[in-house]
């Protein structure tokens, strides 16, 4: 029984994820694995097609890790976007992964990538590239 919601994702980001995956050879095997099923697993769509509850690139998201009842709003960002200022995950962190193509009251469990597993839900998208216009980031 698949139990992971169903996810979407721009063809753009599908393009920038998959080409990230095969350039970068530092990515851990498990974060690899697990970012290629998601990218198999999505449904793509041309950037305006992307409705506005659906977490993409350069999404700022508001989530909670549900066993810790911890909630965190951060920008979901490619690892040359990540900066000190704590308000950034990149895609190829466990919960950056676990969350793209998600909708707004979704959850889904997804490796910690210290052998736990996260159960982490979307809360809120405070702010989507799409929905701002802007479909070419």
């Amino acid at each position: 029984m698949n139990t992971q919601p169903d996810i979407i994702i721009s063809e753009l980001d599908y393009e920038r994820i998959d080409n990230l995956l095969h350039a970068s050879a530092g990515i851990p095997a498990n974060i690899r694995a697990a970012l290629e099923t998601e990218l198999e697993r999505a449904e793509l769509v041309a950037p305006q097609q992307i409705p506005a509850n659906v977490v993409t690139m350069n999404s700022t998201v508001k989530f909670s890790v549900i066993s810790s009842g911890i909630t965190f709003t951060l920008k979901l960002v490619y690892p040359k976007d990540m900066d000190d200022s704590g308000n950034t995950i990149s895609i190829l962190a466990p919960v950056g992964s676990a969350m793209l193509g998600l909708k707004e009251g979704d959850e889904i469990s997804w490796p910690d990538g210290n052998g736990g597993i996260l159960q982490v839900r979307i809360e809120s998208i405070e702010y989507q590239p799409e929905r701002a216009g802007e479909f070419h980031r």
